[in-house]
């Protein structure tokens, strides 16, 4: 078994919706989605190009997947999980833009956000003591070589390279594009997400994912508000 502190949106948000369709899986249920009608695009080559991201689901990572520490349960996790998200003030991502990681295509912010930043940080910081160590094995699986100076600290120091001043906030949408298709694909990405992502979406909860097993597909386990009660907004 294995966990990861994510951001998704709630389950019934158009973003989610949008975000299952597109991806195949509700990240919520577990359930398979039908491929959207995406012109320009066939609904196998979508299912091929979408397989990695689908297995993870729709979210942004916080704190990569992890196993528990000894002497750490899930109950404990929990717990610390839901007291630590009441302590961070909701906000809101102003707008989220189709982007390109490498060869990969997601959903990024328009312009940098502090509060995102801070926000991973802080989640880093917070659950590192309820992370096992990397094995040697996971750290090789890594590919540590081609890794900068600053990434391989992170690495080992937090279990994972993209945190800190390395951390980019980014939910995936495709696995590795290139040439003729990666243009098309960033067309018909833009297409079929704009209309979902064009006002701001609220960062107002911490989701646990769940991975039962090692290759299995992850799931929201469950969503933890931010804020206070009294000051929480109700989809």
């Amino acid at each position: 078994m294995r966990y990861a502190i994510f951001f998704t949106p709630r389950a019934h948000d158009p973003l989610s919706i949008a975000a299952a369709s597109w991806l195949g899986r509700n990240v919520f249920s577990g359930e398979a989605t039908d491929p959207p009608a995406v012109p320009g695009l066939g609904m196998h080559e979508i299912a091929f190009h979408t397989a990695l991201p689908r297995r993870y689901g729709f979210h942004a990572t916080l704190k990569a997947p992890f196993t528990l520490a000894e002497g750490v349960t899930e109950a404990m996790l929990l717990k610390q999980l839901m007291r630590f998200a009441g302590t961070l003030p909701p906000f809101d991502i102003p707008r989220l833009e189709i982007g390109r990681l490498g060869e990969f295509f997601g959903l990024a912010p328009s312009v940098p956000s502090e509060s995102l930043s801070y926000l991973a940080a802080a989640v880093v910081q917070e659950f590192d003591s309820f992370r096992a160590p990397l094995s040697e094995a996971e750290i090789e699986r890594r590919d540590p070589g081609g890794l900068t100076a600053a990434q391989f600290a992170n690495l080992y120091r937090w279990g994972h390279p993209y945190v800190m001043d390395e951390f980019r906030f980014y939910m995936p949408l495709t696995g590795p594009l290139a040439g003729r298709d990666a243009l098309r694909f960033e067309q018909s990405l833009r297409a079929f997400f704009d209309p979902v992502i064009a006002g701001p979406v609220e960062v107002a909860n911490l989701a646990l994912f769940v991975e039962e097993e090692r290759g299995a597909p992850f799931r929201v386990h469950s969503l933890h508000p931010m804020g206070r009660v009294s000051a929480r907004k109700f989809a």
